[in-house]
């Protein structure tokens, strides 16, 4: 037994770990294959999904139909979890966010094929450093930011058959291959006050190929294709995963009610694992409850819930072990939903919605600076991301982790200069 904050936990094994996350894919698989009609439909929506450039934003419930969209999403977490088992990995708070941060992209952006060769360069990267490839793979997990490279160059006619798949495929191990010392560069400008670091060296990577692409006149054109259709069997199929979480939390530590405030002291910083601070038990409820805040604000605000939105969700549900909890997040999103009502945005649009969700990757600096600070991060994030996606031409899949790291990287400058001449 493991004493947390004066609570009795119990012990969970690495396997267990696992098999609580692995109730997530196979949730979406029967989900998918519930909805996803005869099988010959569910292989043509699969391969539409395949074959798609997948640039933002490229709805997969739209482009495959849900049943399809939730199968490539089941098939992905399958294949990551796979990873953390074969090269025994420790199931840690940054870990958990990434498996549903890329659980949650593979409803729009990130597929079987495109995540492949990015994985394989992390492999030639490891190899190439001489360490074991376990070391890499979290930074890889999130590098399939940049799938949509794989998919664009691959199938969007840019050149002709097969080297339009080989360039592709050169392009996704590329990317794998630079990503891990890029991203470790990138964490020092923002200082650990953006949580999606990946995001922010996805967009750098996004904004050299674009740009180079561009010098090529090769025209890369963001998508909008969007599944607009309310579909309250994915609500409620959601809010049943959420209350699963917390009740994994409470099962493992019974007296969650009495400490859960204990998690609202931390500002999130990087690195903050909730699951080395305050336990699995916890870490596991807060990712349930801000699973169920970000349904209750979508359903209150008139959002469908697609292919992005549920990215959204699942990576705020994911840093719910790492970093984001109700209070450091709030100021945040409440800056920017003040922003988007000055400029006239419709706050029920998936843009405003998922802007809104992913904005809380810079949710420590409400958590570190304050309520105040943290609405004025919130409006400058609106602002800019907004503004950021032409540069990379939608092919980066974290535009909010870009934008993030710009707001934290401009922001928290500016106010420890402010408070150091107060002192």
């Amino acid at each position: 037994m493991i004493i947390k904050n004066k609570v009795v936990e119990k012990e969970l094994h690495k396997e267990q770990k696992l098999m609580i996350l692995m109730v997530i894919p196979i949730t979406l698989l029967f989900f998918g294959l519930f909805l996803g009609g005869p099988p010959s439909d569910m292989m043509r929506g699969l391969t539409r999904i395949l074959l798609s450039p997948t640039i933002l934003i490229t709805d997969f419930l739209e482009v495959g139909g849900i049943g399809a969209a939730f199968v490539n999403a089941a098939l992905i977490a399958f294949f990551n979890l796979f990873l953390l088992w074969r090269f025994k990995m420790r199931i840690n708070g940054l870990l958990i966010a990434a498996v549903f941060t890329v659980i949650g992209f593979s409803f729009f952006g990130k597929n079987i094929f495109n995540i492949l060769p990015i994985y394989f360069g992390g492999y030639l990267y490891s190899r190439y450093q001489r360490i074991p490839m376990r070391s890499t793979i979290l930074v890889v997990m999130f590098a399939t930011a940049l799938a949509p490279v794989v998919s664009e160059l691959s199938f969007a006619k840019i050149l002709p058959a097969p080297y339009n798949v080989i360039v592709g495929v050169s392009a996704g191990i590329l990317v794998g291959f630079i990503i891990s010392p890029l991203s470790s560069q990138m964490l020092k400008f923002h200082d650990g006050f953006n949580l999606y670091n990946i995001g922010f060296a996805a967009g750098i990577v996004g904004t050299v190929l674009t740009s180079v692409l561009r010098s090529l006149n090769v025209t890369v054109t963001n998508m909008n294709t969007l599944f607009l259709v309310h579909n309250h069997a994915i609500t409620l199929m959601l809010a049943l995963l959420f209350l699963y979480l917390m009740a994994v939390g409470l099962y493992i530590n019974p007296g969650i009610p009495k400490i859960y405030k204990v998690i609202l002291k931390y500002t999130g910083r990087s690195i903050t694992d909730f699951t080395l601070l305050l336990g699995y038990g916890l870490t596991f409820f807060n990712m349930g409850l801000l699973g169920l805040a970000s349904l209750a604000y979508i359903t209150a605000m008139g959002g469908v819930i697609n292919g992005p939105v549920l990215a959204g969700i699942f990576t705020v549900v994911g840093f719910g072990a790492f970093g984001k909890h109700p209070k450091n997040c709030f100021p945040v999103v409440l800056g920017v939903i003040l922003a988007a009502l000055v400029i006239g945005y419709d706050l029920s649009s998936t843009g405003i919605i998922i802007t809104v969700l992913f904005s809380t990757t810079i949710a420590p600096i409400a958590g570190t600076y304050g309520l105040w600070v943290g609405i004025l991060a919130g409006a400058l994030h609106m602002a800019i991301v907004t503004n950021v996606g032409s540069t990379h031409g939608g092919i980066n899949l974290y535009n909010n982790g870009f934008a993030g790291g710009i707001v934290a990287g401009f922001l928290v400058p500016i106010v420890d200069a402010f408070r150091k001449g107060e002192d």
